[in-house]
């Protein structure tokens, strides 16, 4: 008590230890200091000015290094910072690749469905499952194969693995994850569908070393990514119908090329530097006559698959809808605009879309033509075979 009535007595001979305590400048607040220290201080005046602000500059770092605890948000924001560049390398950011992997095999699974049936839900649901998972697998192993060349492209250089935050042997580790995933969903079908399923890998690994060798890379990846066309109607089916899935398999190439090409044409720059081989730069100032070829393919393929599958007047009309958004995307594509380019590439998603919806219309539609088909007569024949009911039969006895 003597301390403290001592020091509110003499405050006015503490000018220094005043002003620090009741100063609003200052923007980091200075630590009090213990009364004992200042009435030592004051018994020394001499020494005050020089010690005080050194126990106080001591005092503010002991507060500065005491641990604090963690913000509740702070373990969430960590594990977002671990697997934000996994999700990256998989592409999941960017959807648009999984709708393009996944409408084939939609489209087959839809066409093998019976007449006036809905497609089997099941089957889609494993199947867009497949091409999530089987689409980031693919990304993988392509920023493996690239991981040099994508450091060399402005696009691309801020790739996980490209800018070092991934290193390759994790990559790897990770790509082992998503194959094991990709095969827990393909054994869910039947031992066909396995093994037509497995035969496609040798595609997606080889894919990324055809623009090293090939202009033609984009039909290696259109053969990949339109695997579904046969893997979707042999998992509802038990087999392939090569009538109705080979035409809807190679309309499915031929559309690949189409939006892989416009999509290509972002990079042909920094692609002619590095020796990279396109059917953009194969292609070159006469891109929209090539387009317009692989369009006209596409559309043929597509009516062959229909005819084949006794499709109705709404998966014709889709087929229609669906040429006249490619024929829109070739006249209005400016070649040398990556953001148009970018643009023309993710409207592809409504192609799919707009093609599904027309074959799953098509197919509720069988059963009422075929109601409405008249039924044959019976001939003579057919009909002599059938015996009388109005007479009684004898009974031996």
């Amino acid at each position: 008590m003597f301390a403290v009535r001592h020091l509110l007595k003499s405050r006015k001979h503490f000018p220094y230890a005043y002003a620090a305590a009741t100063t609003t400048k200052s923007t980091l607040p200075k630590p009090a200091v213990p009364a004992r220290v200042l009435i030592g201080l004051h018994t020394d005046s001499d020494c005050r000015n020089e010690r005080l602000p050194q126990i106080q500059e001591l005092s503010f770092r002991k507060m500065s290094s005491l641990p604090t605890s963690k913000k509740p948000g702070s373990l969430l924001e960590e594990l977002y910072a671990a697997t934000k560049p996994y999700a990256q390398l998989m592409r999941i950011d960017r959807p648009i690749g999984t709708y393009l992997l996944f409408w084939p095999c939609a489209w087959s699974i839809a066409l093998s469905a019976d007449a006036g049936c809905w497609p089997d839900l099941t089957m889609l649901g494993l199947f867009a499952t497949g091409a999530l998972i089987m689409r980031g697998a693919g990304c993988t192993i392509n920023d493996l194969w690239d991981k040099d060349i994508d450091a060399k492209v402005e696009r691309t250089r801020t790739r996980p693995l490209a800018s070092g935050q991934i290193s390759q042997f994790d990559a790897i580790v990770f790509l082992s994850a998503q194959l094991s995933l990709g095969l827990l969903v393909l054994v869910q079908l039947n031992w066909q569908s396995i093994l037509l399923g497995a035969s496609s890998l040798g595609l997606v690994i080889t894919y990324p070393l055809m623009k090293r060798v090939t202009y033609w890379p984009q039909l290696v990846l259109g053969m990949a990514f339109n695997w579904g066309a046969l893997l979707g109607w042999c998992a509802t089916q038990g087999s392939v119908n090569l009538a109705a899935c080979l035409p809807l398999y190679l309309s499915g190439v031929c559309w690949t090329i189409v939006y892989d090409t416009i999509y290509a044409h972002q990079d042909k720059l920094d692609d002619l530097q590095i020796g990279v081989k396109s059917t953009a730069l194969r292609f070159g100032e006469n891109t929209k006559v090539w387009l317009s070829g692989f369009t006209a393919a596409m559309l043929t393929g597509l009516s062959t698959a229909g005819w084949a599958c006794d499709q109705t007047l709404p998966y014709y009309a889709a087929v229609g809808v669906v040429g006249a958004h490619l024929v829109q995307q070739i006249y209005s594509l400016n070649i040398d605009n990556p953001t148009d380019c970018a643009k023309k590439f993710l409207s592809n998603h409504q192609v799919g879309l707009i093609l599904f919806l027309g074959i799953v219309l098509g197919t509720l539609l069988k059963a009422n033509d075929t109601k409405n088909q008249p039924q044959p007569a019976l001939t003579s024949s057919a009909a002599s075979s059938y015996a009388s009911l109005t007479q009684k039969p004898e009974v031996l006895s």
